[in-house]
């Protein structure tokens, strides 16, 4: 896999984070009962997304038709690449 694959990836992610983050958000004001549900689920995606934009910002440095495997260890990239489908998969009607 080459960095620019997986820059891909990471924007993708980030974009699907962005728009259920944004939804989420949106969700607090629904109901007292429910606030504070939503506010905690809000502020852990918004860890996700800023670790996101950290992996672009650090992954950006290399260039594009690099192997990843020269990056990161199998482990690590076993990591991201789990992460990356974990936010890829994030559906703006799941609560």
């Amino acid at each position: 896999m080459k960095v620019g694959e997986l820059l891909e990836l990471v924007e993708k992610g980030i974009g699907k984070l962005t728009i259920k983050l944004v939804d989420v958000q949106n969700r607090v004001f629904e109901s007292p009962h429910t606030a504070w549900e939503f506010n905690q689920r809000s502020l852990e995606l918004q860890g996700d997304l800023d670790k996101l934009k950290k992996i672009k910002a650090f992954l950006e440095r290399y260039d594009k038709d690099e192997i990843v495997e020269k990056i990161f260890t199998k482990e690590e990239l076993e990591k991201l690449l789990a992460f990356l489908c974990y936010a890829a998969e994030a559906d703006v009607y799941e609560p």
